[in-house]
């Protein structure tokens, strides 16, 4: 359970970063800029250690998917981005594999 733990970690810190990539400006403003670079860090560190036991391609779908989902929140309520139809119905798809995906997947000594 400490691995999908790692991964949790690491979808955080990798949203957290994607949001300061946004403020950051190009990178010309320097405090967003940083925390862009220490989350990333932070977000590859903690994948590093859940693909240790979670298969590769069950941990980045899950790490992608639920960023994208997350992200796509954030840019919504926080930087009143539009969700259109199409949008919500391809998140919705996004959400459903991640969730075949946690039903479905045995990983042993997780």
């Amino acid at each position: 359970m400490k691995y999908w733990g790692f991964l949790v970690v690491a979808i955080i810190a990798e949203v957290v970063g994607t949001s300061a990539l946004k403020q950051s400006d190009g990178f010309t403003k320097l405090a967003p800029s940083l925390l862009v670079v220490a989350s990333f860090a932070l977000t590859f560190y903690f994948l590093s250690l859940a693909i240790k036991v979670i298969p590769l391609g069950v941990a980045y779908a899950v790490w992608a998917g639920l960023g994208i989902v997350l992200i796509s929140l954030i840019g919504w309520l926080w930087f009143g981005q539009k969700l259109g139809l199409a949008s919500i119905g391809g998140i919705a798809f996004i959400v459903a594999g991640v969730v075949i995906l946690q039903l479905y997947t045995k990983t042993p000594g997780v």
